[in-house]
């Protein structure tokens, strides 16, 4: 370990403190015993991370800040409890064959030999952390056992009555229990686990129901005792820096964790029910989010036809389908795509999900003024080459995307419609000139998310007649189908791929549009053209066993 004042003397180098501020702290020392570090920190000229973080630089190792972080329980296991007390050091992922551990110490060599012999891991990669962060994974994870189960079993009877209106610090002290600490995170990292896009914590008259969305779905995973959901979502707001004491507003918020070696942003929204507080969490994994235009799911011509298109100069392309099939990850792919040191990108979103290298992105802030039609035309003034607008709600937004367009811009954006062919005429209808859409729009896609048959138990049946009749297939085909197994939970489906309709817009389309024909005119033209439906990419996933035609039916038989 570096000598006791070389923490000091580097943060007084770096100008995080001054000398004057390292006499008062050793006034202190000399009135109170605490180590130099120690009063610095409680006179408030410097904080533990900043103390650690040096001696990291000092070390030559990384610096891991553990006030934000996840760790799977299997790993907790790796260090038994009284080896990572003894040493002060916990795992906190794995690599292969190699333990990456948090320790105060990460240069002690026998701490290390001990802890590669009980892990049973052939290298230990050793990461300095604060004491307090060493103590935080100590609190919510060692002595508590590792289910929910088994965690709620563990929770004072008493914790979290709905009986009595609880204060602020009683909620405050509830919240930071180290079982409810451990119990928040393991349900955050089950959900992960399972792929969940989103955890549901919903207050019933007589239990909490948790459930997660997996693959578009629904699923309860657990009924907790209703007693504990003023804590856990007290918790849940201390994380999301909300206010604990509100509960009849709803409020939105915003966790960022890291789980293993992943960066996890999560989105909190509240809600007030007759019951209580009903809490939902929008998982985004930064790591999983940028897809390559290949990985969407186009089919082999129209993904040639998209990539001609977002790399022309300028155009509007527009992506539709309802909330949550998967439009932003369609304009991120094609962002990444095209992105370039030569090209000026930005974005305005609502909200910016994921960060993109090079580009420049904001989210929209009513409260500041900045609605997607006001930050579109500041970003005009940013010369842009590139400019993606996360959603065209009104017709002043539609307007200055088609000005920017016609003025040299691409302009990728998304709308609400069903179908693509229903872009065009959406429009029209809210207020836009027929000939400004067909002189500006360029290309539209429209998506749908289907689940994707699980690999492991993926079987071959022969359909029945009545279901090629309603999917209108002549010939005789075999499909696919999962059994469920335990890598799906019985499911039969694991992971999500894109079905699509995708057409340009030609001379052909342009002319109708102008003439206000309706919908299912354009509708007609585009099919005569080449476009294949919703419907059609669906079905030909179906047969390739990629999906099945349950899947294609649930999210297409509304709209076809």
């Amino acid at each position: 370990m570096a000598k006791k004042f070389d923490a000091v003397e580097l943060l007084v180098k770096k100008g995080m403190i001054t000398q004057d501020q390292v006499e008062r702290a050793k006034q202190e020392v000399k009135r109170t015993g605490l180590t130099i570090e120690n009063a610095l920190e409680r006179l408030g000229f410097i904080t533990e991370n900043d103390i650690a973080n040096v001696k990291a630089q000092a070390l030559g190792v990384p610096f891991m800040d553990l006030s934000s972080y996840i760790i799977d329980s299997a790993l907790i296991k790796l260090v038994p409890e009284k080896l990572a007390k003894r040493f002060k050091a916990v795992p906190l992922f794995k690599i292969g064959s190699s333990l990456t551990v948090a320790m105060t110490d990460p240069k002690d060599i026998i701490a290390l030999d001990e802890l590669r012999k009980v892990s049973k891991m052939d290298n230990i990669e050793p990461v300095l952390a604060s004491e307090k962060g060493i103590q935080r994974i100590f609190d919510s994870y060692y002595g508590v056992a590792g289910s929910i189960d088994e965690i709620v079993k563990s929770l004072d009877k008493d914790l979290g009555k709905d009986t009595v209106v609880a204060r602020k610090d009683m909620l405050k002290e509830a919240a930071e229990e180290a079982p409810v600490i451990k119990l928040v995170n393991v349900m955050i990292l089950e959900a992960v686990k399972d792929r969940a896009s989103d955890i549901h914590i919903e207050p019933e008259e007589a239990i909490l129901r948790v459930r997660y969305r997996i693959d578009g779905i629904l699923h309860e995973v657990n009924t907790l005792p209703k007693k504990l959901h003023r804590a856990i979502a007290s918790r849940i707001k201390i994380l999301s820096q909300l206010d604990i004491a509100e509960s009849r507003k709803p409020q939105d918020g915003r966790i960022r964790l890291r789980i293993e070696d992943r960066d996890l942003d999560i989105r909190v929204s509240t809600f007030p029910t007759i019951h209580g507080e009903n809490i939902v969490m929008r998982l985004l994994d930064k790591s999983s989010v940028l897809l390559g235009l290949n990985d969407l799911g186009l089919a082999k011509n129209e993904l040639v036809e998209f990539e001609k298109l977002i790399k022309r100069p300028n155009g509007i392309i527009l992506v539709t389908g309802p909330t949550g099939c998967g439009k932003t990850t369609t304009l991120y792919a094609a962002l990444t795509t095209i992105n370039s040191m030569d090209k000026n990108i930005i974005t305005i979103e609502d909200p910016v999900e994921y960060e993109l290298p090079l580009i420049r992105q904001t989210s929209i802030n009513p409260k500041a003024g900045i609605t997607f039609a006001n930050g579109l035309r500041s970003i005009l003034r940013q010369d842009p080459d590139v400019i993606m607008v996360g959603e065209i709600r009104d017709k002043d937004t539609v307007e200055i995307s088609i000005q920017a367009a016609l003025t040299g811009h691409m302009v990728l954006s998304t709308l609400h419609t069903s179908d693509a062919p229903s872009a065009l005429t959406r429009l029209v209808d809210m207020g836009v000139e027929p000939f400004l859409i067909s002189s500006s729009i360029i290309g539209v896609v429209a998506q749908r998310l289907v689940r994707k048959i699980c690999e492991k138990c993926k079987e071959k049946y022969a359909p029945s007649d009545v279901l090629l009749k309603d999917l209108g297939i002549q010939e005789k085909v075999s499909f696919y189908r999962g059994k469920g197994c335990n890598k799906c939970k019985n499911a039969g489906y694991s992971g999500r791929i894109g079905i699509y309709e995708f057409f340009e817009v030609h001379e052909d389309i342009k002319r109708l549009v102008n003439s206000k024909v309706s919908v299912d005119d354009v509708r007609k033209k585009a099919i005569e053209l080449g476009m294949r439906t919703l419907r059609d990419d669906g079905l030909e996933k179906v047969k390739q066993g990629i999906t099945t035609a349950d899947e294609v039916l649930r999210v297409t038989e509304v709209e076809e």
